[in-house]
Formats: structure tokens, sequence, C-alpha cells
């Protein structure tokens, strides 16, 4: 077993093998200190809370764990109907040396079982005790993968459960449904899972619950719990407020978003935490206007214009820019960037493209009533889960759950402009090892530049030098924490934010430490910045 840095709040750690790392995975559930565990192809990611264990004493703990030997815990078994008419099923065949009969008679009478989650919600990396499924991905990934595609890469099969990029060897389709928020468990194909590919020569014909045309419950749903009763529709849109305060949205921004703290404990069933890209902006907002601080609050990317319903209070945070409000009655004033503001119905609040920073936060008192998932009402770009973003005419209820006064705000902090210069703390791995002793000297050595192809999923940065690999190959899939930054073939690093895919396969050299998280969420494009290493204490 290696212990490796992964963040200043996570460890990695290797196994020998796939059955080693499920082993240790189940060994520590509920292990204090713990706040979660990202298993993958390999290795074990263990987040922990520093305030209640320190990076050397987990590092111990985990070190000495006894692994039980006997048979791993199943969770129920499904059926998963497959026609094998994917794109890639002849070359898969050919670089696995058969024919592609013989693949697809191979995957049908093989025993296969969920290994571990990862890359979006509900997607399963299925793992068999068949050797001849070790498959290489393609050299080029596609940037869309049709929902219920059947693929192959490493040792493991996998259903895309959504619309996506992906390097996976595709070898039929299916309609079975691997996500669905409103089943117990949504995943479909869930850590534990024994599963059977079952061929079919017509595509299935499933609705989103899971039934066939019929009505009836097919083989590869049988774990589909009872949905709860039809909410009432007018809830869905607008949450289960009791008040009729809302804000409409006049005009949206380059991405307007509902987020709050995030949905951490889910990542068993491939989902990330998400949440503010900017948590320490939330706070602030939330305690001008009496709010708890992570209370749901609107993220906005670039300038906005929105519309109060109903008398309340909000403020704004985060990005620095001009501020508006221009009140029912045609008047119009400047407001101070995270002093809570008294709002009438009718009153509009302009944001102004940003001068420093990229994402504002608006909060209102009572907190925005967006309706939930996994219980969070963030929007998380990747996954789709939570709110979606929104558009003009857009209008969230607010609730009515403040539990403070109101408080004066905090001052502006010092972001960046486009083309000044910041510096960000990482801690180096997990994987450096992978990487040349000049690449490493690169990483701190010299300036790297946002550019404009950055979301909430990642940063991607450009600099003159790229990263020298000393290690060739595929890394199989392992966890990555938010902050994490990943170095894919070209050598110019992605810097993950909220919204990144919990496993990935290209090397991690390093990771933002926790108080630089809030800063790489305002990073605008064009904006330069250093790497530093964090001293060990």
């Amino acid at each position: 077993m290696r212990i490796l840095t992964a963040s200043d709040h996570a460890l990695l750690v290797e196994a020998a093998d796939l059955d080693e790392a499920m082993r240790l995975n189940l060994a520590w559930e509920g292990r204090s200190g713990i706040v979660e565990r990202i298993p993958g192809a390999r290795t074990v990611l263990v987040r922990f809370d520093p305030l209640r264990i320190s990076a050397a004493e987990l590092a111990a703990s985990l070190a000495a764990t006894e692994i039980d030997t006997a048979h791993l815990p199943g969770t129920g078994e499904v059926t998963v109907p497959v026609r094998y008419d994917g794109e890639d099923l002849d070359e898969a065949a050919s670089l696995l040396g058969v024919s592609a009969e013989e693949l697809v008679n191979r995957h049908l009478a093989a025993d296969w079982r969920v290994a571990f989650s990862g890359f979006a919600p509900g997607f399963g990396y299925v793992v068999s005790s068949d050797p001849l499924f070790d498959v290489p991905r393609r050299s080029s990934p596609r940037t869309r993968v049709p929902a219920g595609s059947v693929a192959l890469a490493g040792q493991f099969t996998g259903v895309y459960p959504r619309e996506s990029p992906g390097g996976w060897q595709l070898i039929g389709r299916t309609d079975a449904v691997m996500w669905d928020i409103d089943r117990n468990p949504p995943a479909l194909l869930s850590p534990g899972t024994t599963v059977r590919f079952e061929q079919v020569r017509e595509a299935a014909r499933l609705d989103a619950a899971g039934l066939d045309r019929n009505g009836d419950v097919p083989a590869h749903a049988r774990r589909v719990a009872e949905r709860p009763a039809a909410a009432d529709a007018d809830r869905l849109r607008f949450g289960t407020g009791r008040t009729d305060a809302a804000v409409e949205v006049v005009r949206p921004s380059l991405q307007l978003l509902v987020q709050d703290a995030g949905r951490p404990g889910y990542a068993a069933l491939g989902v990330s935490a998400s949440g503010a890209a900017d948590r320490r902006a939330m706070r602030e907002a939330n305690r001008a206007v009496g709010n708890e601080s992570t209370a749901a609050v609107l993220e906005s990317v670039g300038g906005a214009v929105l519309r109060f319903r109903g008398a309340g209070v909000a403020a704004v945070t985060g990005a620095v820019g001009t501020l508006t409000l221009t009140e029912v009655r045609g008047d119009v004033r400047s407001l101070l960037h995270g002093e809570p503001f008294a709002t009438v119905d009718g009153d509009e609040l302009t944001l102004a493209h940003p001068d420093r920073g990229l994402r504002y936060v608006v909060a209102v008192r009572g907190g925005l009533d967006a309706a939930p998932a996994l219980g969070s009402r963030a929007g998380d770009t990747l996954a789709g889960l939570g709110p979606e973003p929104l558009a003009a005419g857009a209008v969230i209820r607010i609730g009515d759950d403040a539990l403070s006064p109101v408080q004066p705000g905090a001052l502006p902090r010092e972001l960046p402009a486009p083309g000044e210069l910041v510096e960000l703390e990482i801690t180096l791995g997990p994987r450096e090892d992978w990487f040349t002793a000049a690449a490493l000297a690169t990483l701190t050595g010299q300036e790297w530049t946002v550019t404009p192809r950055s979301d909430r999923v990642g940063i991607r940065l450009q600099g003159e030098v790229p990263l020298e690999r000393a290690l060739g190959g595929e890394l199989p899939s392992e966890g990555a924490v938010t902050g994490a930054i990943q170095v894919p073939p070209d050598g110019q690093p992605v810097l993950f934010l909220p919204d990144h895919p919990l496993t990935g396969g290209y090397p991690i050299i390093g990771a933002l430490t926790d108080r630089s998280l809030d800063l790489a969420g305002q990073l605008a494009s064009g904006v330069r910045l250093r790497f530093t290493v964090k001293e060990s204490s």
C-alpha cells in the first residue's frame, strides 16, 4: 500500500489491484475523520476533515488496515438489455484478437460486477473475471457519445448515463435508464451490483421509470423503488416557499445558476459535491441578509438584470463591478458591494460586467427555494443535477427561513482583472512522479494564463512551455478533488472546479489548497497565475 498526497484535505491510497481497492474502500466505511471515499481502478481517494484528523494521523490509520478476505458483499442483481451494434465493435474485437461475434458472446457470458462509480452520476465501472476484456481507449475521444452507449475501456464495461464526451470503445446501446433521481438508489449500476448483459435484436423501449410500453417491470429494472407521489407542478418550478416573494430573471448572464454548499457524500453514486465556486462569497452574502451561511444563492458569470417580486432584502458579493437598483418608480441608485439593501415589488437589480473577478453572488433574505436534488439546490452543470441554468423569464421563489438580523456587509476582496497576476497555493501530487524534473520546475516557475475554454468543470490553462511527462501510457481511472491540476497529453493543465468529474485517467500533478479554491472560482479569461507549493508544516 502506498499513500500519496492528493491535496491538503485528501490522500490517495494505492492498492495492489482492483479487488484490494474495493476491500480497502469497504474497510474504511465510517472511519473517524473521513469525509468521503472515491474508489478507483487501483486506488481509493480519501477526503478528510483536517480539523478532526491530520494527514499524518490518517495515513498511519489507513496503513494499519487489515483487509477482510471474505467474499465482497453484493447489492443485488440487474439485467441490462443491449443491442450490439456499436461503432467500435469491430475495432474493439480486432484489438482483442477475436471476432466481433466472439466478443459479443463472451460479453454476454461473463460474470460482471460494478466495482465503483465515477465520471458522471450513474456511470458504473463494471468488471468481469474474463481476462479477454482489456481494451485501450480510443486515441481520439469523441466529443459526443449518446446516452445509453455500452462501451469498453481497460478492463471495464460502462454505460453512458447521458450524452457526454468520451473515449471508450462503443460496442452497443441500451435504453435502460442508468440514472433516475426519483429512484432508490438513483443509479441502476451502483457499486457491488451484479450485472448480466442480455442481447436484444430490437432496442428496448423503456420510459424514465424503467417500465416497458405495457407497464411491466423488465428484469433490468427489478430494483426500481416506488416513485414518490406526483408533486405539484408549481412546486417543481418554483420551490416550496410559503411566500409570494420571488426573483425573476430579466436578462441572464453568460451563466446564471442557483448554488448552495453542494451535495457531498454521494461519491459512491458518481455524484460530485458541486456547490458555489466561491464559497466565501456565498457565506458573506448570506450573512449580510441574515440567512444560514449555506442558503441557496444566485451565481452569475458576468452581468445580469434581476427583478424582485414582493418586498425583501438582498446583497451582492463575489466579483466587483457597478451595481445599480432601478426602483419601481423609476429612480436609479448605486449599491455598495456586500451591503444589504431593501427591495420592493418591481425593483430591478443590474449587475454590470465585472471589473474584477468573474462570478457575482446574489443572496436574498430567506434564501432561494428552488427544487432540491439529493438534498441540495446546487446546479451541477456536468452531471445535470439540480436547477438548470436560468434563462430570461425564469422565476425562483424566495423562502422564509432567515435566522438572523440583517448585518453590515464584508468589504470587497482583492480579485484580479484580466491581465493581472495572482498566486495560487498548491500541494504536489499524487502523480508528480509521472512528470520530469523540468516539468515540476516549469509548473511553479512560469506563468499560466486562463483561457476562454474554462467553465465550472475546469479552468484550461496555457503556458509557454507544456509540462513534459516522464511516464507514458494510460493511468487507471482514479479519484480527483476539486482544485486538482490534471495534465492531458498536450501538457497544458486543467484546473478542476466544483463540477469536475469524480474520476479520470490523466495524471494529476498537484492540487490547490483549500484556501485557494475560492480565488480560483473568480479567475476570468486572461488572468495570469503562478503556482506556489505549500510549505510542509
